[in-house]
């Protein structure tokens, strides 16, 4: 009979066992430190200085100090010392500084929506990934340009380098002073994604183009019609492919 469980190695109670509560204690410890698994960390490769009783990190590639030689595994700080638990193909853990769930394949940390293929909802997204993680992607860019002042304004933000873009939609968040209307575009084309805009406030609009290749950073310029502006604010979004190399 094996005197650990076949999947968390949990340690038996043996017959006949002299203190008992020894080896209970010890599965009661790992278990905790394994159900609904949340490491706060997977990128360091120090332990900290000062943990909390109940601590888990993964530690990176490369881990020095009581973590030496654990890349990848979990480090469990419980009374007064580190301990290291292997991983089994499927385990899922909670990353908390970065608010995702990952899965152990058995060779790698990998975030669940990857390991299944699931579209995630945030600003840059890879819809397609090839198997040498070559990605086809979509990423919306957003910025609320404040203060609007002079003839023209441009943005921090912009159509990134070999991204193909769709479209730049704005909505007028605070009615703009000065101007008449404006042009949404950029430097060479003013009006590119949109002519002769509204300066009233929860004025919008969604500047689409044909499918455009841009070589350069390009960032979106708000030009004033009617006058320069002396106030107000509006926000863009820019919406575009991007390609990503493979490995």
């Amino acid at each position: 009979m094996s005197e650990t469980t076949a999947h968390l190695a949990l340690p038996f109670i043996m017959a006949a066992q002299a203190q008992k509560h020894v080896t209970h204690n010890e599965a009661l410890r790992l278990l905790d430190g394994i159900v609904q698994l949340a490491v706060l960390d997977r990128h360091l490769t120090a332990p900290p200085a000062s943990p909390a009783e109940g601590d888990r990190y993964i530690p990176a590639s490369g881990a020095t100090g009581a973590w030496s030689g654990w890349d990848g595994s979990l480090a469990y700080w419980i009374d007064g010392a580190w301990m290291k638990i292997l991983p089994a193909p499927g385990w899922l853990a909670w990353v908390v500084d970065e608010s995702q769930a990952i899965v152990w394949t058995g060779a790698a940390w990998i975030p669940v929506a990857n390991a299944m293929g699931f579209i995630a909802q945030s600003a840059s997204v890879a819809v397609a990934r090839g198997p040498n993680n070559g990605t086809t992607g979509i990423s919306v860019l957003e910025e609320t340009l404040t203060g609007l002042s002079g003839a023209t304004r441009d943005s921090s933000i912009a159509i990134p380098n070999r991204a193909i873009a769709l479209g730049v939609s704005a909505r007028t968040v605070t009615a703009i002073t000065g101007a008449t209307s404006y042009d949404c575009g950029i430097a060479a084309e003013a009006s590119k994604f949109g002519g002769s805009l509204g300066v009233a406030m929860g004025s919008t609009n969604i500047g689409v183009i044909g499918p455009q290749a841009f070589y350069a950073n390009t960032p979106i310029r708000l030009t004033a019609k009617g006058g320069s502006f002396t106030g107000g604010a509006v926000r863009i979004a820019i919406h575009c492919l991007t390609c990503g190399v493979p490995n």
